[in-house]
């Protein structure tokens, strides 16, 4: 059965380019209504301007969709929240929200500025905070709501020169954890896209790649499943080049070590607790103290 996104709502932000646009474009095509949002700025952060919202705006409404352009920083929570009723104005309700936007200052730790780490958390993990938070009443109310996070195998395996965006990349996948289970009961699935593909935010490694099969379109449709009526939730959907993988942070049965040589014990069984025989995936931290609490059970007889 086709995904139908007719009579939805949907802000995507940082939509005014790469993988934000097609992202867009392909929630349109079918039929949803889009809140372009772009604060229209360089690739570090710096600047603004109305053109790249505007100008998908114009692709939108070229194709017979219905799409209005909004330039607010994410990281400035009441403009983030005017944004948010500027949709409620026009359309009554928000039923979709992808959480692209982001900067990149690149540098390895030694020689970054503390103030680059904190822009670039504030900018990937507090703006999705600031949308999310937007919209989260609403959709509580409606019991109805999908919201995707992008995250990056950047966050989820490392990538030199990148302590701030990785660290913000798998911070989000923290929050989708816990917003997951906070909003089951009303039916708000939240999800996290990883994505690689050719965009500003990736062309100084263009000679490494083959920039030809990594268009952000192969990306979107997996960004399309995670916002669906049928969507899962607490998917880590990795994407590009038409390929699709799944990322799971899993926990393994491990040891128990006690007493004066614990420390020792654990340096001598660290084979044992690395292996991923019987390793499952959490459904909430707790799962991570039973399994302990376990192993003290069975210690005590």
């Amino acid at each position: 059965m086709a995904m139908d996104f007719n009579g939805k709502v949907a802000i995507v932000t940082g939509a005014g380019g790469g993988l934000g646009r097609e992202h867009a474009l392909a929630l349109a095509r079918r039929g949803a209504r889009l809140v372009v949002n772009d604060l229209g700025g360089a690739r570090d952060g710096s600047g603004g301007s109305a053109t790249a919202a505007g100008s998908v705006v114009a692709e939108i409404e070229a194709m017979g969709g219905e799409a209005i352009a909004n330039t607010a920083s994410v990281t400035d929570f009441a403009a983030v929240q005017a944004m948010v009723d500027q949709a409620m104005t026009k359309w009554g309700r928000v039923d979709i929200l992808v959480n692209n936007a982001g900067v990149l200052r690149d540098k390895t730790f030694a020689k970054m500025e503390i103030e680059d780490f904190r822009f670039v958390v504030d900018v990937h993990l507090m703006g999705a905070v600031n949308c999310t938070k937007a919209v989260w009443d609403i959709m509580r109310q409606q019991n109805y709501g999908r919201i995707v996070m992008t995250t990056s195998s950047s966050g989820l395996y490392g990538n030199f020169g990148q302590s701030n965006y990785g660290a913000a990349k798998m911070a989000l996948v923290g929050l989708m954890q816990t917003l997951s289970i906070e909003g089951a009961k009303n039916d708000i699935r939240i999800n996290c896209l990883a994505p690689t593909a050719h965009t500003r935010m990736t062309e100084d490694l263009g000679a490494a790649l083959p920039l030809e099969h990594l268009g952000p379109e192969l990306v979107s449709p997996g960004l399309l499943y995670l916002v669906s009526e049928n969507a899962p939730s607490r998917c880590i959907l990795a994407a590009g080049a038409g390929g699709f993988e799944r990322a799971y942070v899993t926990l393994t049965q491990g040891i128990r070590a006690v007493g004066h040589d614990a420390a020792e014990q654990i340096e001598a069984a660290v084979a044992d607790i690395s292996d991923r025989t019987g390793e499952i995936v959490p459904d909430m931290g707790a799962a991570q103290g039973m399994i302990e609490l376990t192993k003290l059970q069975k210690a005590l007889g």
